[in-house]
């Protein structure tokens, strides 16, 4: 079994200082094979708040945990308009990562990160040609495991509230929807949103491969929608994802809603859908 932490939108300098000590904590007792963090990192991309995320990640990596990352739209600069557009990822890859499409490998998954934020964009997302072809050319050389791509923004719209208002998919989808069923990607992690969801990607787009479609909320932001602060753990064991959301209960993360996800084909149903459709088939016949 390879086990996933997969935090979201940290917003350092809009962020609660016991919700950053609660996710270590929490890290520290699930021993996860690899920490996500699916962008916004900071709120502002200023310096002083990606040096607060730096030292988070350094706390993670001194507790042995391999941590991949991709950029958000908050880690570029909004308000310093040269380094918005001549430099607007240098904070960024000199505090976090300097690979802003990082990859890494376990004996249970292929994980590629792919930066999806734009200078031009304020909030939206955008996926490039050359990028598709990385992830093409990435996953080729893959094994046979699960190939999980992570992403700031979702590749399709999602809701953004309890109104059921969608937000916007990412640029170029259809290039994307494309690359991810080309590359036989399984399981796409994103968020943006900072609201929780599992959806399987062929009930969002006909276009869309078989993939597990899994949305972080904000993990430690202050900055909620409709839904306080939660993380993911996902269990990847052969076809079968566990999907279990740690959730802050006032004191402390504490394990949430759990779903099952089982691969059948081209698609992803949930354990119990899974159970009840050879009984359905049968009343049918």
């Amino acid at each position: 079994m390879t086990r996933i932490t997969h935090l979201s939108d940290l917003h350092f300098g809009a962020h609660d200082p016991r919700l950053v000590a609660a996710v270590e904590e929490r890290i520290a007792e699930a021993k996860p094979d690899l920490i996500v963090i699916s962008g916004d990192f900071t709120q502002r991309a200023r310096t002083e708040q990606f040096e607060e995320a730096c030292r988070f990640l350094t706390r993670l990596k001194d507790a042995g945990h391999e941590v991949l990352g991709v950029p958000g739209n908050h880690d570029v600069p909004l308000y310093d308009v040269l380094r918005r557009f001549l430099s607007p990822l240098t904070r960024y890859k000199r505090f976090i990562d300097e690979t802003l499409c990082p990859f890494h490998a376990t004996d249970g998954a292929a994980v590629l990160g792919i930066n999806t934020a734009r200078s031009l964009t304020f909030k939206d997302g955008r996926i490039n040609e050359e990028q598709v072809a990385f992830i093409r050319e990435t996953f080729a050389r893959t094994p046979d495991v699960p190939r999980i791509l992570v992403t700031h923004h979702p590749l399709f719209a999602l809701p953004v509230d309890d109104e059921g208002v969608l937000g916007k998919p990412i640029g170029r989808q259809e290039l994307a929807l494309d690359a991810i069923a080309d590359a036989g990607v399984d399981i796409l992690l994103a968020g943006h949103n900072h609201r929780a969801s599992t959806h399987s990607a062929r009930d969002l787009a006909t276009r869309a491969g078989p993939a597990l479609v899994i949305q972080a909320g904000t993990a430690t932001s202050t900055r909620l929608r409709d839904e306080e602060q939660s993380f993911n753990q996902i269990d990847l064991a052969g076809e079968d994802v566990l999907l279990t959301i740690q959730r802050w209960g006032g004191s402390g993360f504490v394990a949430g809603d759990a779903q099952a996800w089982r691969r059948e084909g081209d698609h992803w149903r949930t354990i119990t859908e899974a159970a009840a459709e050879p009984d359905s088939q049968v009343e049918n016949a």
